[in-house]
């Protein structure tokens, strides 16, 4: 496409629009004043404090805990439903496509209204195991969509061509198919561990008393005004996640090379 002052600054805005409140956070997070600004000077004190939240610490050991857990169970089965809808051709993968796709489409107040009455029906205790288990449900869906577009583009005729020099089906799968599907299956796991570390609607319903995620807990110190520390977390969060994308992105280039 041709490059005009109209596309120029309409890619401007819109990467200001996506980036100047992250910037702005970050420079609210070394503000002296409890409203941002850096009118009244520079300080680490927020950062000094967040070390002392020993609850918000345990929040966000509970959001990492279900976070890799649910990664992991929804990666996995996300990827066997991928392979199934993938290699079976039938009218009732249409209804499997269905309950795929659903999910996807369905408001978070609804899933989690549906999940809170299902535990209780069930007489499932409300904690992080029910939280676990409300994650995984929703990322599945999206594992399985990432995965299924990943094995549209796959060779299959390595895997023949394997088979018919002699290779076994434990060769074929550790030797084959895991190293050409890793970039599809870290870019599912990242996508998955980030819809469950940033869930709040669907938390909320299911946690049930005294257990918090982070965003959960977020929101409570929001509600009592403690923004500067906000801030310094969301600063060290954006490092983490900085530094995942990183080496995610050096491990995927570096299979395909």
């Amino acid at each position: 496409m041709k490059k005009t002052w109209a596309t120029t600054t309409l890619t401007t805005l819109v990467l200001l629009f996506l980036y100047l409140p992250i910037v702005i956070l970050i420079l609210s997070s070394f503000s002296e004043s409890k409203f941002g600004g850096l009118t009244e000077g520079l300080t680490l004190k927020w950062y000094q404090k967040l070390l002392s939240e020993d609850e918000l610490w345990e929040a966000l050991g509970n959001s990492l805990i279900v976070g890799v857990s649910a990664t992991f169970v929804s990666t996995l089965l996300g990827t066997l439903a991928a392979f199934a809808l993938h290699r079976y051709k039938t009218n009732l993968q249409k209804v499997h496509y269905g309950l795929i796709y659903i999910p996807l489409f369905v408001p978070d107040i609804l899933i989690g209204i549906s999940l809170l009455l299902f535990f209780v029906a069930a007489n499932i205790h409300l904690g992080l195991f029910s939280v676990f288990i409300a994650h995984t449900t929703f990322c599945i869906s999206y594992v399985t969509m990432v995965m299924i577009g990943k094995l549209q583009n796959f060779d299959f005729t390595l895997v023949e061509a394997a088979e018919d020099l002699g290779a076994s089906h434990k060769t074929v799968f550790r030797r084959i198919l895991i190293p050409l599907l890793i970039p599809g299956l870290v870019a599912s796991a990242l996508l998955a561990f980030t819809l469950s570390i940033d869930d709040f609607v669907i938390t909320y319903f299911v946690a049930g008393q005294g257990v918090a995620t982070l965003p959960i807990y977020i929101y409570s110190m929001i509600k009592f005004g403690s923004t500067p520390v906000i801030n310094a977390l969301s600063v060290f969060i954006l490092l983490l996640t900085f530094t995942a994308i990183y080496f995610a992105q050096k491990f995927i280039h570096g299979e395909d090379s």
